[in-house]
């Protein structure tokens, strides 16, 4: 129990006397969060790799590919430039939102304003993540994909509202469920979150359903956030749809894009939220009182890949591809249940009987790691739709995949 003299010292300024403490009283949106799941496997990782364990990590969504030279040498060049160390703005310089307009104009036959619609953010992530504060409070729901992606609930939870979550494998009954939730909630859902290619099932969409996406919100007046973080990297014949190429998107949301996976600019956090002007203003103002934007320098770099990197950009999506197959082919060779995935970077692949009914998800992902150090997302870290599955990054090369593979065969042959 905290000392009440201890908390008059807070507020006049002495501090606790020496010897004494005091306890901090976090705000209830912090007490409130679930726990991480990932952490219990990432500390192992760590202890692992100290121990000198050759770990192969299939765990995060964390390309190891660098960037194209071109992107680093300018990169290089802008830190050499003694202006480009002051404050930069907050929504994005002029000329780096231009060529994220160009490129919406030349890959989706998307017009937007570069002024008004669009706004640099700090990687998706946080761009996501302050969007729910300009556009949530308490009292307000949102729906959003499940399995789920961590910070599509939690940045909802944060903003002191509720986020209800709808099954996504099945797009069609994934549609009747945001009607229903309509019909049925009062106050109706405010916002629709969205993420196709979806993290982390690999889900992906035909832009008809965007269409009928726009309908419903139009219907029953919510918004749209797409989160469009993977929608660099397709497979085989398809294209990720862009949920701005449809018709009256923009009347209804907006959409986040990154340069973190086509890229290979994962740490350069470099991200942009694109749309309904009103939807972007409110952004931009939650966004002037957090930040001053991203190193000008970084910015530039971005530029030169938006305007020169989409031979590179294919280049990765073509290895991605590469790895998908070794990955996913090896899998199969273990009788294992995968369905090979149109776009992403990762494999949601189920676990196979008798493990399934043994354990749980992070049980198995442990044992993988301890006993075959190969690391990978258990599904329960994704909501209780991701129970019974695990989901493995296609950030290794080949190589490394390939011995992937043999170390989880090694592991269950084992304890079979």
């Amino acid at each position: 129990m905290s000392d009440p003299a201890n908390s008059q010292n807070l507020i006049d300024g002495t501090g606790p006397a020496p010897g004494e403490s005091y306890t901090i009283s976090v705000s209830p949106r912090v007490r409130n969060l679930p726990p991480y799941l990932f952490g219990k496997i990432n500390d192992q990782k760590l202890k692992m790799r100290q121990a000198g364990h050759d770990v192969i990590d299939l765990g995060m969504g964390n390309p190891t590919d660098p960037p194209s030279p071109a992107i680093i040498d300018k990169l290089c060049e802008a830190a050499r430039d003694d202006k480009n160390h002051r404050y930069s703005v907050a929504s994005g310089v002029l000329n780096l939102r231009k060529e994220v307009a160009s490129r919406y104009q030349s890959r989706f036959n998307v017009d937007l304003d570069p002024n008004l619609e669009i706004v640099t953010t700090i990687g998706s992530k946080e761009g996501f993540s302050h969007m729910c504060l300009a556009l949530l409070g308490p009292g307000d729901t949102a729906l959003v994909p499940a399995p789920t992606f961590p910070i599509h609930a939690h940045a909802i939870a944060l903003a002191d509202a509720n986020a209800i979550a709808l099954d996504v494998r099945d797009s069609q009954a994934f549609l009747k469920n945001v009607a229903s939730m309509c019909e049925s909630l009062f106050p109706k859902p405010k916002l629709l979150v969205l993420n196709y290619p979806h993290n982390p099932t690999g889900t992906v969409v035909e832009p008809a359903f965007f269409e009928e996406v726009v309908a419903l919100a139009k219907k029953y007046k919510f918004l749209v956030v797409h989160d469009f973080a993977y929608g660099d990297v397709s497979f085989d014949d398809y294209l990720a749809p862009s949920f701005l190429a449809v018709p009256g998107a923009k009347d209804v949301g907006v959409e986040f894009t990154t340069m973190s996976k086509g890229y290979n600019m994962a740490g350069w956090r470099v991200g942009f939220a694109a749309g309904h002007k009103e939807i972007i203003r409110a952004l931009k103002t939650i966004k002037g009182y957090y930040d001053y934007g991203l190193f000008q320098a970084v910015q530039i770099a971005a530029i030169v890949a938006l305007r020169h990197g989409e031979e590179a950009r294919l280049a990765q999506v073509a290895e991605y591809q590469m790895r998908r197959d070794v990955l996913v082919d090896g899998l199969h060779r273990l009788g294992w249940e995968v369905e090979t995935p149109r776009a992403g970077m990762f494999a949601w692949a189920k676990i196979p009987e008798p493990w399934s009914s043994k354990m749980g998800s992070i049980d198995f992902a442990m044992k993988l790691l301890e006993d075959g150090d190969v690391a990978v997302s258990p599904g329960r870290g994704f909501g209780e739709l991701g129970e019974g599955y695990l989901r493995m990054a296609l950030v290794e090369n080949d190589q490394r995949l390939r011995q992937a593979v043999r170390q989880i065969a090694r592991v269950l042959r084992t304890d079979s």
